[in-house]
C-alpha cells in the first residue's frame, strides 16, 4: 500500500504505508495517521502531509527558533495552529518562556497527535495552554500582547485559507509587543501554484512590518523538499549582531536537543536562490 500526494499534475510524493492507524473527518477536515515503511508515523490533513516522526524536527526547529532567538526576552508566545505539538515543544526549550497559547481550531488533530505521535508534542508542560478556537478570530481580540507569534498552519485551503490574508497579519501586528516577532510557513517555491500566494503574503508583510524576510528549510516529505518561511518584526533584523550572539549562546545550551537549526543555518537560511527572489519581485 502507498500514499500519494500530487502537487503539480501527476508529479508528487509517494510513501510506502504499512497500515492506517487513524482516520476521522472533523467538522473542518479529514485527519489521518499512517504507519510508513521509512518515516515512522505520518499525519496527513485532507490528503496533504503535515509531518512524520522522522523529519518533523526540521520544520519545527526552523519555524520556532529563528524568531525565538531573535527576540531579546520572549516570555509570551502565541502559536496559531500547531496541533501536533511540535512547535510548542521547541518554544518551551527557551528558559525565558512563561506562557504559551496554542490556538488550534481542530481538537481532532491534537487527539490524533497525542495518541499516534506521542514524542512530538509537549502537551504536559504547565506553561502550555491549548485553546480549541479559530486563530483568525483569536488575534482580533488580543489584549495582553505576545512577544512572538508563530503561524503554524496548513496549506491555504479550508479553515487555513485566511491565514494568508492581509487583515490577519495586521491583527497579528497589533497583537505583538513593541519588539514583537512573527514567523510562519509560506509554502514551496518549486510549486508554481503556490507562487501567487507566496507573492501576496510577502507583499502583506512588507506593508505591515518594519522588517520582512523569507528564509528556507529542507523538509523531505513536503512538496519538492524545499520549503519557505517568513520572518517579520517591528524592527529586529534576523542578522543583527545581538541576534547572532543570542543564537550562538542559546544553541550551545540546547546543542543536544537541536538536530537541524544552528548558527550557520540561521545565517544561511535567509540566502535566497535567484528563482526564489524572482517570485517575490
Amino acid at each position: 500500500m502507498q500514499f500519494n500526494e500530487y502537487y503539480n499534475g501527476r508529479t508528487g510524493l509517494t510513501v510506502g504505508i504499512k497500515q492506517r492507524l487513524f482516520s476521522e473527518t472533523s467538522p473542518y477536515q479529514k485527519v489521518e495517521v499512517f504507519e510508513t515503511d521509512t518515516w515512522g508515523n505520518m499525519m496527513t490533513i485532507d490528503g496533504l502531509v503535515m509531518l512524520s516522526e522522522k523529519d518533523e524536527f526540521v520544520y519545527h526547529e526552523m519555524i520556532t527558533h529563528t524568531g525565538m532567538f531573535a527576540h531579546p526576552n520572549p516570555r509570551r508566545v502565541l502559536i496559531i495552529g500547531g496541533g501536533d505539538g511540535g512547535t510548542a515543544r521547541e518554544v518551551l526549550r527557551h528558559p525565558s518562556i512563561e506562557h504559551v497559547d496554542m490556538v488550534e481550531i481542530d481538537e481532532t488533530v491534537v487527539r490524533a497527535a497525542k495518541e499516534f505521535l506521542p514524542d512530538v508534542g509537549a502537551f504536559d508542560n504547565p506553561k502550555l495552554h491549548v485553546r480549541f478556537e479559530d486563530g483568525i478570530a483569536f488575534v482580533k481580540n488580543v489584549t495582553d500582547p505576545y512577544d512572538v507569534i508563530i503561524v503554524d498552519g496548513s496549506d491555504p485551503v479550508g479553515p487555513a485559507v485566511d491565514l494568508f490574508s492581509e487583515t490577519f497579519y495586521r491583527n497579528c501586528y497589533k497583537s505583538l509587543s513593541p519588539q514583537g516577532i512573527l514567523t510562519g510557513q509560506t509554502e514551496s517555491p518549486w510549486v508554481p501554484s503556490y507562487h501567487p500566494g507566496i507573492k501576496k503574503l510577502f507583499a502583506h508583510l512588507d506593508r505591515i512590518f518594519e522588517v520582512s524576510r523569507m528564509y528556507l528549510a529542507f523538509i523531505p516529505l513536503y512538496p519538492s523538499g524545499m520549503w519557505s518561511l517568513a520572518f517579520a518584526s517591528k524592527g529586529i533584523h534576523p542578522h543583527d549582531p545581538d541576534v547572532m550572539d543570542r543564537v550562538i549562546k542559546g544553541t550551545t545550551t540546547m546543542e543536544n536537543a537541536l538536530r537541524y537549526y544552528n548558527p550557520a543555518i540561521h545565517q544561511g537560511s535567509f540566502a535566497l536562490p535567484g528563482f526564489v527572489r524572482e517570485i517575490l519581485r
